[in-house]
């Protein structure tokens, strides 16, 4: 329960802190910081992707090879 009060909390100063008309009116900052940090997390995610689709090609590799290799057993027990 403190959690989620705590998480509606964090939520509300977030909002109240980039509210252009607010007394902190971090609008700005936060948009720099967006634009700053869109590249690296472009690459980071790239990095990512990458990795996930050639472990999802070695699974559909290995799938295969014991998929044959069970049909090779099937078909030799007769």
């Amino acid at each position: 329960m403190i959690t989620i009060v705590l998480g509606v909390l964090f939520i509300a100063f977030a909002v109240f802190a980039v509210i252009p008309a607010g007394p902190l009116a971090w609008g700005a900052d936060v948009i720099s910081f967006l634009k700053g940090c869109a590249p690296v997390l472009a690459i980071f995610m790239g990095f990512i992707c990458f990795f996930v689709g050639a472990a999802d090609i070695k699974d559909k590799k290995e799938a295969k090879e014991e998929e044959e290799a069970a049909e090779e057993n099937a078909s030799g027990s007769y």
